[in-house]
């Protein structure tokens, strides 16, 4: 992985070019001030003063430049000068006017590159210089967090399955001597069985399992951070069609952003006890494939009509659910790509918020706010409850008509979680469809910086 901590650094007064940011509004009068050469170079490139334009300002020597760009994103948005951090030569800058801020996350993430599939020709480190030093260790962690999502996510299927995501998590126990517990086979299906029997249809190199963490000090609040980990989705028998399927291997997004998430809480040493929990599958196609009419046996005791293989996330969720409640934990979190439903009523870049406690949801969604990292709520609406119905079950998992589906999606999971816990569920798309600075198309952390700023708020480190 980038070497974070080698591209934002301390200013200690180092040899640096400038990068001077202006806002559109206050163009005009920075160009008034400005020499008749640099107006001159600047009308030739036709700078006007837009969002996003950019120039090279010539000094007094041929190595005596600096950079220009106009921009009217605030100064607490990460992605302020992430365009800068993608194109300039590599080399020291600081910024002129204005605090580094969180502006050095995008600085650092538009320089990360996931190459395992292609390589690319190395460019050197473009380095930030910031006069915030006690922000560079959150910064750079934060930046390493979202790389890890997007890794994961980007990698093929074939290269990612339920051994791999318990190769992750086994790292990170190793690497912070943290407690890891892996269950898979007969204890499986008897502990877990709606993990065991949506992922019993794959080889046998990729046998369903449920991994699980354990860290910090006992004495400490207990969290719970759960995450989807379907590593890839046919459909099962309700098979996707191709265009669905495209894309299925980043259908372990929500393992990749608790994951991702858990790096981030004990590597800033939170005042946590933390239990992290990847439900890891792969939603297979096989004579043994669970069918549509079965009634699947359930952790809680539970007993759930299958009315769609394609709507397996929950499944694996709801045992994963039950077993983090049984910790009795004081806030429950889970990330998962779960339904097309929350994208047809958000698009990509918010992911649908649900929460059982209303303290807890405001909480989220002002810190994704502070962090531009935007959530949006929807309802846990209770009139849609009867909607899970079954004729011959307690419930089934894909209600017929497809209204509401990402409502009725976590109405189903909080079927799994005690009423005393406070638990919110992020359905996120894990993907950006379309490049922006500092965020290139493919897989993407969406909550993660949200969750993240509650978390440290609530918690400290």
């Amino acid at each position: 992985m980038t070497d974070f901590s080698a591209l934002l650094q301390a200013d200690r007064g180092q040899p640096a070019r400038f990068i001077e940011v202006i806002h559109p509004d206050g163009f005009a009068d920075w160009l008034n001030q400005q020499s008749l050469r640099i107006r001159s170079l600047l009308a030739a490139q036709k700078i006007d003063g837009k969002p996003g334009n950019k120039a090279i300002l010539p000094g007094d020597g041929p190595e005596d430049w600096s950079a220009l760009l106009v921009c009217n994103e605030p100064e607490s948005s990460p992605w302020r000068i992430a365009s800068q951090g993608e194109l300039l030569p590599e080399g020291r800058y600081r910024l002129k006017n204005g605090p580094v801020a969180a502006a050095g996350l995008g600085w650092m993430l538009a320089q990360h590159r996931f190459d395992r599939y292609r390589r690319e020709d190395a460019i050197g480190p473009r380095i930030l210089l910031t006069g915030e030093p006690a922000q560079i260790e959150e910064l750079v962690r934060l930046a390493e967090a979202t790389a890890k999502v997007r890794d994961l996510v980007n990698i093929g299927a074939s290269d990612l399955g339920p051994a791999e995501l318990e190769a992750e998590v086994a790292a990170l126990a190793t690497l912070h001597d943290a407690a890891i517990t892996v269950t898979r086979g007969d204890a499986l299906e008897t502990g877990y069985p709606m993990i065991h029997i949506v992922g019993q249809a794959a080889t046998r190199q990729r046998a369903p399992r449920l991994i699980e963490l354990e860290w910090g000090d006992p004495a400490h609040p207990r969290i719970a951070v759960i995450g989807k980990g379907v590593c890839f989705d046919t459909g099962g028998l309700d098979i996707k069609p191709s265009a669905g399927m495209r894309l299925m291997k980043k259908d372990m997004g929500g393992a990749a952003h608790a994951i991702a998430l858990a790096g981030m809480i004990i590597g800033m040493r939170l005042k946590v006890r933390l239990h992290l929990l990847i439900p890891a599958v792969e939603n297979a196609i096989a004579g043994n494939a669970f069918r549509p009419g079965d009634v699947l046996e359930t952790r809680i005791g539970l007993r759930v009509e299958n009315t769609n293989t394609d709507a397996e996330g929950r499944l694996v969720l709801g045992d994963a659910l039950t077993k983090a409640s049984e910790g009795k934990p004081e806030l429950m979190l889970d990330f998962a790509t779960l339904t097309g439903a929350a994208r047809v009523a958000l698009g990509p870049d918010l992911p649908a918020t649900f929460a059982n406690d209303q303290g807890l949801a405001d909480a989220l969604i002002a810190a994704g706010k502070a962090v531009h990292d935007p959530l949006w709520q929807l309802p846990l609406w209770d009139g849609y409850d009867e909607t899970l119905k079954s004729d011959i079950a307690d419930l089934v998992n894909a209600p017929e008509g497809g209204f509401a589906g990402a409502v009725t999606a976590a109405l189903f999971l909080r079927r799994f979680v005690p009423d005393d816990i406070a638990w919110a569920h992020l359905d996120t798309f894990a993907w950006r469809p379309t490049a922006k600075p500092g965020r290139p198309k493919g897989g993407e952390a969406l909550g993660l910086r949200a969750v993240w700023a509650m978390l440290r708020t609530r918690y400290g480190g």
